[in-house]
């Protein structure tokens, strides 16, 4: 199974989900962002601190940009929002059928989506729905 993790920018959200999951899971995983802004970028320090006090270590990733390509090269393709939802939606290609899924939808949480910290600032607090919603994913995909 290969999953791709989408948020805006791919330094906070979306890069924290490929970290934990591939913590946790067998999947084949990867991440991007649905702007260029940060693009060879690494994770965001603040996000990189808060998840290394949690034995995470995802330093290595480096920011990319969502591509028409990726439906043709994942199996899933898990959005932070709904506004990442959307920009993904719009680049899918006639007659693709790759599913795409709010990633709030595999955790057992109120929240609806996963709030950017670094707009929010809370990086605990991402980690930890993003904790949450990764668990949830490896028990629905195995």
């Amino acid at each position: 199974m290969k999953v791709l993790f989408v948020c805006l920018g791919n330094i906070c959200r979306s890069a924290s989900a490929e970290g934990v999951f591939r913590e946790i899971s067998q999947a084949e995983t990867d991440s991007a962002g649905t702007g260029g802004w940060h693009v060879g970028s690494p994770p965001y320090g603040p996000m990189l601190e808060a998840a290394a006090r949690r034995g995470y270590d995802f330093s290595d990733l480096r920011a990319r940009q969502f591509r028409v390509r990726d439906f043709e090269d994942f199996d899933l393709i898990i959005g932070m929002d709904a506004n990442n939802m959307r920009d993904i939606e719009a680049l899918r290609p006639e007659g693709n059928d790759t599913p795409v899924r709010l990633f709030t939808e595999y955790g057992d949480t109120d929240m609806i989506e996963v709030p950017d910290p670094y707009y929010t600032r809370d990086f605990d607090g991402a980690l930890d729905l993003i904790e949450i919603c990764a668990d949830g994913l490896k028990r629905d995909i195995g």
